[in-house]
């Protein structure tokens, strides 16, 4: 057999080709992204499409699997959060073809929220869970999991992690399996969730769990694996690996499928070794189990093993107190760079006034995120996918019942207001809201590496689709009179555009369209210049936070050619008119009109 070497994620998308299915759905979120980002290369075999947000893709999926096909639906930890109702209600249908549920945990909150484990939400909804150590294992285990999808009549999760999505590992290929030839069949009495048949339909989930806990014992991926001392290590996921660097000579308990614990096969383990240490992240579920599966064995745990963060060698060593082993590279002194927005960033003009203005924002999820940081400084809160909206009616009502009025800000980009602003607004303009939302359009998902999204014009498979235009969105479907656009590189603009709404005793929209300055990567633009003479060391232009701008050795601004898009945006707001186009006949970023990027591009 072939064998290539894989992201967990890319193993992910191999295995699903592999496995049979043939509809898969998802919302983009680091780490679980480049999952359908590869299913995209199976597309003969695979239907996929990015969800609004990650409740339509679940649905959409088990959809797919009312008709007998396989399906898959993947998500980050917390867009599983958002998904959760359908999951739960999915929990009681079962799978008539099967359902692979794919969450992507964060340990260490690399580019999220919160670090939850979501194998809580597998035991909370009766759901068996596999939790893969490596990329073959990630392959491997969609292909187990259509099995136990389809025997079990249930979807199935398994749990990925930041280092299993990204991590690579050699994969030894397979053949594809024929998918079933799916058939929409009405069944009443399992489908609809009405608290008659529910209540059915849950003694089915307890008997169910009962045949899963015998068929976890037996499980092929449950392994133990013999060792040289009377000590155990009962590890799953990527902690595995650590552990059998730590521990060579332990034996090892590993679980690909934790949940349900395999107890009998747990209790035939903890007989062989004199004491166990428990490797997982992150929080200690699978410690849980062992002990009250084997009360009398000494365990070692949480008490030791960190609840935060990721696991690694390292961490593992220092919590049982062992000298670091792990080779080190000496490096050369460079130092750290502070996360900003992008040179040319559409989203700068209007935090840079939102400075000026003396106006913290309520905040949403998105690339955006970073104007909250210096020296821009513009963003107050950052709660979840679309709370800005409700965050900004919650403090500005409880602000009125106590008698202090105050118009604030909230700001939401393109791809989030579809994902869950747009029913947020709809509480605005239902109560009677006074506050302004700030939509920035930058036609594309950009934060999690440039996914379309549904105002982006094309679909996950490149196919043309039809846009959805957000001016008209909220002035014509929802009603909203005071909707106005305006171009992401004119700060006057935006600045009068912002003092006018901020004014207004009700509702308004902004919406701030450019497109992400990274679709211009083949572009060739003209840079800003500096003219020293005019450069008076005001650094006016630095708060701009540009990474392409900076000081030379005597203070005057410098602008790094190689950086600049000649978005123009320094030029405006240098007071002294010391900043100018190098060559004003290149001009391509500043001189794009919207009229053509609403056609879907630039110059």
């Amino acid at each position: 057999m072939a064998k290539e070497l894989l992201s967990g994620n890319e193993a992910i998308a191999r295995g699903a080709w592999e496995a049979g299915i043939t509809f898969a759905s998802a919302y983009p979120g680091t780490p679980s992204t480049e999952i359908l980002e590869n299913i995209i290369r199976y597309k003969d075999d695979i239907y996929s499409q990015w969800g609004a947000n990650e409740k339509t893709a679940m649905e959409e999926a088990l959809g797919a699997s009312f008709t007998g096909a396989r399906a898959l639906v993947a998500m980050k930890h917390v867009g599983l959060n958002v998904a959760a109702d359908p999951l739960f209600s999915a929990s009681y249908i079962g799978a008539t073809g099967a359902l692979v549920v794919i969450s992507a945990d964060d340990p260490g909150m690399h580019s999220s929220q919160n670090e939850q484990d979501n194998r809580h939400y597998a035991v909370a909804a009766k759901m068996p869970v596999l939790e893969p150590s490596d990329s073959q294992e990630a392959k491997d285990m969609v292909l187990e999991a259509v099995k136990i999808s389809e025997t079990f009549d249930t979807p199935v999760m398994i749990r990925m992690t930041t280092r299993t999505s990204h991590s690579r590992t050699a994969v030894e290929l397979g053949e594809r399996q024929a998918p079933p030839v799916p058939e929409y069949k009405s069944d009443f009495a399992k489908r609809n969730l009405l608290p008659g048949n529910a209540r059915k339909r849950h003694a089915v989930v307890e008997e169910r769990l009962k045949k899963l806990a015998v068929f976890s014992d037996s499980f092929a991926y449950n392994t133990i694996i013999k060792g040289k001392e009377r000590v155990g290590v009962l590890a799953s996921g990527v902690s595995y690996q650590y552990g059998r660097e730590v521990f060579p000579d332990a034996w090892f308990l590993k679980l690909a499928l934790p949940y349900p614990f395999p107890v009998k096969l747990f209790q035939r383990f903890a007989a062989m070794v004199d004491k166990i240490y428990v490797l997982e992240e992150n929080d200690p579920i699978i410690e849980t189990f062992a002990r009250l599966a084997a009360p009398q064995k000494e365990i070692v745990g949480k008490e030791v093993f960190p609840l935060q963060g990721e696991l690694s060698q390292d961490v593992v060593r220092a919590s049982l107190g062992l000298k670091d082993m792990t080779p080190r590279f000496a490096g050369n002194g460079v130092p750290g760079r502070p996360p900003s927005l992008c040179a040319g960033c559409p989203h700068t003009a209007f935090f840079y006034n939102l400075g000026v203005l003396k106006v913290q924002s309520k905040g949403d999820i998105g690339c955006y995120t970073l104007g909250a940081l210096r020296p821009l400084s513009a963003m107050d809160t950052c709660v979840d996918m679309g709370a800005s909206i409700t965050v900004q009616l919650g403090i500005e009502k409880a602000l009125e019942k106590a008698g202090k009025t105050t118009k604030q800000v909230a700001v939401i980009g393109d791809s989030t207001f579809f994902h869950s602003g747009i029913t947020g607004l709809i509480d605005v303009i239902y109560n009677q809201g006074k506050s302004t939302v700030v939509i920035l359009d930058n036609s594309i998902t950009a934060m999690t590496g440039h996914q379309e999204n549904p105002g982006s014009g094309k679909t996950l498979l490149g196919q043309e689709a039809r846009k959805i235009d957000i001016v008209r969105l909220v002035r014509d479907g929802l009603g909203l009179e005071h909707t106005t656009e305006v171009d992401g590189y004119d700060v006057k603009a935006i600045r009068e555009l912002l003092k006018r709404e901020m004014a207004r005793p009700e509702p308004s929209v902004i919406v701030i369209r450019r497109p992400c300055v990274l679709l211009y990567r083949k572009a060739k633009w003209s840079p800003m210049v500096v003219d020293k003479v005019k450069c008076t060391s005001c650094k006016t232009c630095l708060r701009l936070g540009c990474p392409a701008i900076s000081t030379d050795v005597d203070g005057k601004s410098l602008i790094n050619v190689s950086l600049c898009t000649g978005c123009g945006v320094c030029g405006q707001v240098c007071p002294y008119k010391a900043i100018s186009y190098a060559d004003e006949k290149g001009m391509h970023i500043g001189a794009t009109t919207l009229e053509s990027f609403a056609k879907g591009g630039g110059k």
